[in-house]
């Protein structure tokens, strides 16, 4: 499993100010869970993450490799808000049984099972790879990258953005992406014919229309130019097919 960071943002204003920065509505993380990402003003990807609502404090859950620069970005926008923002050596578990006490639903899809904090519980065998190729659920620094609109990476789907919230950062770009008539690229599914790996460009009558990435047996999630992935599509030594 990925290794996880969980942050804790403290002080009165950590609701607003939080609400202000981030793609979801974080007033619906109290006593409970939301699924989030912070944006560039460009509306490009920063870093995807959980939010959860504590008595006194929200919990930020966000892969390792992107907890410092997460947090020092929040640092950036803190100004004179009475907000703290501290690395916590809490752990994170989750897992696709039975749910121990305290564990909440993964709010991305209900096949990811749950996520539980404090504690840890004993190792799960879920095949998480597997489980994110069969659902088209992205993974931070595997198909979400600093070049992602979240839109594409299906985002809305995994009900990691409100468009009735009002402002946050990066959220004008996103609101037109979503009134555009169809987007143009994206994370899908696609099945595979033969050897390939993760980083094989893709391509359409010889053309360059996407990558591949996470690869379980023969399926995988590639992003792909959609308007342009019609012929056969080839990634190594594998024929594609759309899932």
């Amino acid at each position: 499993m990925a290794e996880r960071t969980i942050l804790a943002l403290t002080g009165t204003d950590r609701v607003h100010f939080l609400q202000g920065l981030v793609t979801n509505d974080v007033t619906r993380a109290e006593g409970s869970i939301i699924y989030a990402a912070l944006l560039t003003p460009q509306g490009k990807y920063l870093a995807d993450f959980f939010v959860i609502g504590q008595a006194d404090r929200l919990l930020i859950d966000v892969a390792a490799p992107l907890a410092a620069p997460l947090a020092q970005r929040l640092g950036m926008y803190r100004l004179r808000a009475d907000v703290q923002i501290t690395q916590t050596d809490m752990t994170m578990s989750r897992g696709t049984g039975p749910a121990p006490a305290g564990a909440l639903p993964d709010p991305r899809h209900p096949a990811l099972g749950w996520r539980a904090y404090g504690a840890a519980t004993p190792p799960d065998a879920t095949d998480w790879t597997a489980l994110r190729v069969a659902h088209a659920i992205p993974e931070s620094g595997i198909e979400l990258t600093p070049e992602t609109y979240i839109l594409e990476a299906g985002f809305e789907a995994l009900n990691g953005v409100d468009f009735r919230k009002g402002c946050y950062v990066g959220q004008e770009v996103t609101a037109r992406m979503k009134h555009k008539t169809a987007l143009k690229k994206g994370i899908t599914r696609v099945t595979l014919d033969g050897p390939a790996r993760p980083g094989d460009e893709i391509t359409s009558d010889g053309k360059p229309v996407g990558t591949l990435h996470s690869i379980a047996g023969d399926r995988a999630l590639a992003f792909l130019r959609l308007d342009r992935a019609s012929g056969p599509l080839q990634a190594g030594a594998a024929t594609l097919t759309l899932a």
